[in-house]
């Protein structure tokens, strides 16, 4: 029944309040866990038990009290989930927490349920997604390709759409490339923002926790309820973030010069480039960078001393049982006893001399805006290079922590083969908002496929934070200019924008309602009606509904992308003696025709 969900926030709340149980959605998470037949995705599952206490706990649908109310969610298993086993991907590392992690607690309290805990390269270290003694996750885009690391788990399920969204980690990458080779987006917050309580630490100073998503919507939606200060957290860090609208002409994004541009292939090149084209087009001005900096900085991550943090956060269980390592985990972090601390304060100058000429050379710049990844790299090279090639994918995010920003990784057009194509857009710390609210714009316009699913529908575009407003789909009086559009600015809705329905609806003129307006119903003989679609800030919905009179109702619409939107409907009684009025497409084209 509920095969053809598509996994997104709106789209899962739009399904309950059309009567469909938050049972069968969990059910429906899990068939679609089975049905993929990946047994590396997955190291732990909730049991039916947990799931059946979880719904309990969250109540009464209620969007108010619980705006992630539902909505399932996976775990990558190096964040603590109460009562679900912690290993980092080692077994022998095994341990129950009593209590979630930080950011888990606030998203179970926004009513988010956790459906299981997510495979990694162990111990969060690595890009490849293939370090970890348990079945590698397959890529959900290409099985040839490596899933990414160290959130593989994470970001596959996600692409899959198991689930609407997952927390990953981040230190190196970890939270984008992974979403880069899965088509999806992956959120990096700023240092702090999210609390590392309950986190398995890889550098302490580096790590934050990500999120995965189809869309940038949702990736947003759920920063917003897990980004919080934390006063038993040291790195934790209280931001207050304010977001207003960016005008894209006024942006000015830097990006690799060609001279230091490094990409695999002229497909990636193209990708590229044709990202850079959309926002020239937008109106934004490129400014070109020298990114050698950018390069050192990402080198000093895993062939400076901070590979010693790593060892730091481990050393007891390493020492006690180095055996219990992923070979490849344990040749990297062992060479941590070959830096001095002489080593390390010399790698923190070098640090601070490369920031410095970074912060000069982007005085004038809003934005980074990257490639994701040099290029993609196959289950085989990964083989024959386990180290050179895992490196190679964090040419474009090792640096981004060292240097304290904040990233997002969003998809868009395929490229010129079929493969994804992403691009990073990376920002100083706290600028959060700023760089999702660009990500969302080239989202909409730019992806035409979500992650590995069948749906091709485009994020809905939206000036109003997406958690907090519902999209109306309008026919007659209440779309832009005419008598009743009031009835919804005055609410603060926004106009999204013009679409058709399907050729399955007929438009009928309500002459003797005051004003005059249309109704619309659905057709065995019909045509594609012109509307509008604005969004309606959801705490004003019900005082909206109490000026919806009969015989006009809100119900489901189906747009001629495909995309079920609520919107104004009519019962068919009214109809009987109104002027059928369809084939004028729409209820502007009759009323100027019928001045």
């Amino acid at each position: 029944m509920l095969s053809h969900l598509l996994f997104t926030i709106d789209s899962i709340h739009d399904a309950y309040a059309a009567g469909v149980s938050v049972h069968d959605v969990i059910r429906e998470s899990l068939n679609r866990i089975k049905k993929t037949g990946d047994e590396g995705i997955y190291l732990h599952l909730a049991t039916q038990e947990k799931l059946d206490d979880a719904i309990a706990e969250i109540g009464e649908f209620d969007l108010k009290s619980k705006p992630l109310w539902g909505i399932p969610f996976a775990v990558k298993d190096n964040i603590d989930v109460a009562g679900m086993p912690t290993t980092a991907a080692c077994p022998d590392y095994t341990y129950y927490p009593k209590e979630d992690a930080s950011a888990v607690s606030l998203l179970k309290q926004a009513g988010a349920i956790v459906i299981g805990k997510t495979n990694l390269d162990q111990f969060a270290t690595g890009l490849v997604g293939v370090r970890t003694p348990h079945p590698v996750p397959k890529n959900a885009v290409n099985p040839n390709y490596v899933p990414g690391g160290s959130s593989s788990g994470s970001a596959v399920t996600v692409s899959h759409g198991q689930v609407a969204f997952s927390l990953g980690t981040d230190t190196a990458g970890s939270g984008r490339v992974p979403a880069a080779l899965n088509n999806i987006v992956g959120l990096k917050p700023s240092l702090g923002s999210l609390s590392n309580r309950g986190v398995v630490p890889a550098c302490r100073t580096l790590d934050t926790i990500s999120i995965f998503a189809l869309t940038v919507e949702d990736a947003q939606t759920v920063f917003k309820y897990c980004a919080a200060y934390d006063d038993q957290e040291a790195y934790s860090k209280d931001f207050a973030f304010k977001s207003s609208p960016i005008d894209i002409k006024s942006i000015v994004l830097g990006v690799p010069s060609v001279a230091t541009r490094e990409l695999d292939n002229k497909i990636q090149e193209s990708s590229y480039e044709k990202a850079l084209d959309f926002w020239r087009q937008a109106g934004a001005e490129i400014v070109e960078i020298d990114f050698s900096p950018f390069y050192e900085v990402a080198k000093l991550l895993y062939e400076g001393p901070w590979v010693a943090e790593r060892y730091s956060a481990l050393s007891p269980f390493i020492n006690q049982s180095p055996d219990s390592l992923h070979p490849v985990t344990y040749a990297i972090v062992s060479k941590a006893t070959k830096f001095s601390a002489t080593d390390l304060f010399n790698a923190q100058y070098r640090l601070k001399e490369l920031d410095l000429q970074i912060t000069k050379s982007l005085k004038n710049i809003d934005v980074i805006c990257t490639p994701s990844i040099p290029g993609f790299v196959t289950l085989e090279q990964i083989e024959k290079e386990p180290i050179a090639a895992n490196s190679r994918l964090g040419l474009y995010t090792n640096f981004v922590n060292l240097l304290d920003m904040c990233a997002i990784t969003v998809p868009g057009l395929s490229q010129d083969d079929g493969a994804p194509s992403s691009i990073t857009l990376i920002a100083n710390s706290g600028k959060d908002l700023d760089i999702h609210q660009l990500a969302q714009t080239y989202q909409t316009e730019q992806t035409t496929k979500l992650g590995a699913v069948r749906q091709t529908v485009k994020p809905r575009q939206s000036s109003l934070d997406i958690s907090e407003s519902i999209n109306i789909a309008v026919v007659g009086a209440h779309m832009n200019s005419l008598p009743l559009n009031y009835q919804l600015t005055d609410r603060g809705a926004k106009f999204q924008f013009s679409a058709k329905t399907k050729p399955k609806y007929r438009l009928f003129h309500l002459s003797e309602m005051t004003p005059t307006r249309p109704g619309m119903l659905q057709s065995e003989q019909g045509c594609a009606i012109e509307l509008e679609v604005w969004a309606l800030p959801k705490h004003k919905m019900a005082d909206f509904l109490n000026d919806v009179k009969a015989p006009l109702s809100i119900g489901t619409i189906e747009l001629e992308s495909g995309q079920e939107i609520k919107g104004f409907l009519c019962e068919s009684y009214a109809i009987e003696n109104a002027q059928d009025i369809s084939h004028f497409g729409g209820w502007r084209n009759f009323c100027v025709n019928n001045q």
